[in-house]
């Protein structure tokens, strides 16, 4: 393995796999470099996985929060972009290996994120998806609205009550803004579209297992938070530990007591873990992963051992700043991809940089319209001047000027009529009355386990 980047064969070869923010911005600021990049993803876009929970409760479609990796790249002349799933990557021979094609690297970038994690409990998927692709956003936005024709047409109260009975585990940004996205789709948005059921009806309940909402912000903005999502209509339940999912019904131990719920759409925002592309350089390099699969990684973001491989993003665990690892945000993934293009830049002049530090820009979470809550350190923002904070920095996060463009209008017209106009039943079958809640068998109480620490 050579020590350094110098490539005196041809061009230096930096090889990136992942399409996400920690790739696409190491891509970008190598735009103009004296090297040849491959960027390897298994989609052909980028996703801005933050808004999805608008696309899964109908005030955005994919393609406004989508942007073609080939589109946003088109003027980067160094930059070819490959549509492919990396099998195996080779150290020794610096080769990155796909089903059909094997590409030879001098740096390899590796950022492919994180999934979701049931923390050992995966039979839930199927009563409870999480939200972190397109597909997810589709299905989950599937079960919300039918959830509400089904209750329209149902004549048992007891059925017509879990089918307005939407459960979100885990309390994060996601879990946060999923639950005051329904809260005003029920109570604001649909409540003169039926007419068989009230959509006041609806029950809304947050699930945490810790003894606050946003952990990870300041106390009092957690409480200004929980307060927020109580005035839409949100049950908001902390320390309440989920023992089990099964059949429509989540079970969850709070105060030393169990309580059975039924619902027809449990959504899952309790947590992540990294990437299997993890297992594959743990594998092929022996470097440390954590619990969650994550990458230990260097100050410089490299891997022990391996001085030409970064990894970025989710799928790192930089815990050099504050002894515990950065947040799998976009803002931690994009300075630490410009980071790395900057450091593959010295290098080839035989310079180095300083250890990456992240700049903290802060936490923010949307509650629901006029609602959020932004957490800056000294400057802590809520309510309405919060709520536009939150809306300018997702505007500027976004990847194209024409994605920004179109948000801009779709939030606009959505803030002044209150409609949402994606409300699109597809995916799978529209819905299967047959199933799950409308059999009776779905109401029979399961069995009490032992609480998942979420």
């Amino acid at each position: 393995m050579p020590a350094s980047l110098e490539n005196n064969a041809g061009r230096h070869k930096v090889v990136i796999i992942g399409g996400g923010f920690g790739g696409l911005y190491t891509a970008k600021t190598l735009a103009k470099a004296n090297v040849d990049i491959t960027l390897i993803d298994k989609r052909n876009f980028h996703l801005f996985q933050p808004l999805l929970y608008q696309v899964a409760t109908g005030t955005l479609s994919p393609a406004d929060i989508s942007s073609p990796l080939r589109s946003v790249l088109r003027k980067s002349k160094n930059t070819r972009v490959l549509l492919g799933e990396v099998n195996n990557i080779d150290p020794k021979t610096q080769e990155v290996v796909l089903d059909d094609k094997v590409i030879p690297y001098d740096t390899l970038v590796v950022a492919t994120g994180a999934n979701h994690s049931y923390f050992g409990k995966d039979e839930w998927k199927e009563y409870a998806p999480g939200l972190k692709t397109v597909e997810d956003a589709i299905e989950i936005r599937r079960r919300i609205f039918s959830a509400f024709e089904a209750a329209e047409k149902e004549n048992d109260p007891e059925k017509r009550r879990a089918l307005l009975t939407f459960v979100i585990v885990g309390a994060g940004p996601t879990g946060v803004e999923l639950a005051g996205a329904i809260a005003e789709l029920a109570y604001k948005t649909l409540h003169e579209d039926f007419r068989n059921i009230s959509t006041s009806e609806t029950r809304i309940l947050i699930l945490q297992g810790r003894d606050r909402i946003l952990p990870y912000i300041s106390p009092d903005l957690s409480e200004a938070a929980a307060e927020a999502l109580k005035s839409l209509g949100v049950e908001v339940h902390t320390k309440a530990r989920v023992t089990n999912i099964d059949n429509n019904i989540v079970t969850f131990k709070e105060n030393g007591e169990f309580e059975d719920i039924a619902s027809k759409t449990i959504l899952w925002a309790a947590g992540v873990k990294a990437s299997t592309m993890g297992q594959v350089l743990q594998h092929t390099t022996d470097v440390e992963c954590d619990h969650a699969g994550r990458v230990m990684v260097e100050p410089d973001l490299t891997i022990k051992g391996y001085k030409n491989i970064f990894v970025v993003g989710d799928l790192a665990n930089f815990s050099h700043q504050n002894d515990k690892p950065l947040p799998g945000v976009a803002p931690v993934a994009k300075q630490q991809g410009e980071y790395v293009a900057k450091l593959i830049q010295r290098r080839l002049h035989g310079r180095n940089l300083q250890p990456f530090k992240y700049n903290d820009v802060g936490s923010l979470a949307m509650i629901g319209q006029n609602l959020a809550v932004v957490d800056l350190g000294l400057i802590k923002l809520k309510g309405f001047i919060a709520w536009v904070f939150w809306l300018v920095i997702h505007i500027y996060f976004l990847i194209e000027f024409d994605t920004k463009l179109v948000v801009v209008i779709q939030w606009a017209w959505n803030y002044i009529t209150r409609n949402r106009r994606s409300r699109l039943i597809t995916g799978r079958e529209a819905f299967v009355e047959a199933q799950s809640v409308n059999n009776t068998s779905a109401y029979q109480t399961p069995e009490k386990k032992q609480p998942v620490n979420l």
